[in-house]
């Protein structure tokens, strides 16, 4: 059993600056992403492997999808200047607000979140996000990333019908440049 590392961040009450703040080297982000979520229950620990995609856009709209490797949409988190989206399929809820009315559940949460760069990158290749009250960690690895190129038109639209659906061809658009990358939006 592959472990997620252990993160030595600090607890942090705005995690989205911290994200922003580790891409702001660029302008646009596209990146494909490889997902791996660990969370204890029960005294049981579970490892759930999803595939994502990770979009960003200069000065603050970030998105982060998860979806099972034969196409069903799991979650997807949206961050627009303040205002956040999250959808989570498997728990058939969707959480929407300002990030600020969080902070004191995100403090009691114990959120942290570091991010490494690889080689020469501008850009995080790797971000860590602990949540020591729910005992999970989230390890997201960028791939295939593309900065600074123009990103899908309603990339940061929030589309809750869209999101829910459940069938791979009608909820994703395949990129025409980049014939293994889906996007939850059409192209």
């Amino acid at each position: 059993m592959v472990k997620a590392p252990p993160l030595e961040a600090p607890p942090t009450k705005n995690p989205v600056a911290v994200l922003l703040e580790a891409f702001s080297a660029a302008e646009t982000l596209q990146s494909n992403a490889s997902i791996r979520i660990e969370t204890i229950r029960k005294g049981e620990t579970t490892n759930i492997r999803v595939n994502g995609y990770v979009l960003y856009e200069k000065p603050g709209k970030l998105r982060i999808l998860g979806y099972h490797p034969l196409g069903m949409s799991l979650f997807d988190a949206l961050y627009v200047d303040g205002e956040f989206y999250v959808l989570n399929i498997l728990q058939m809820k969707a959480y929407t607000g300002r990030l600020s009315e969080f902070e004191d559940l995100i403090e009691k949460a114990g959120l942290r979140i570091s991010t490494e760069k690889a080689g020469e990158s501008l850009v995080p290749t790797r971000v860590l996000i602990a949540l020591d009250a729910r005992k999970t960690r989230m390890d997201l690895r960028l791939k295939d990333v593309v900065l600074n190129a123009p990103l899908p038109e309603g990339a940061f639209e929030w589309d809750i019908q869209r999101m829910s659906r459940f069938d791979l061809s009608a909820g994703f658009s395949r990129d025409p440049y980049h014939p293994n990358r889906m996007y939850p939006f059409p192209l």
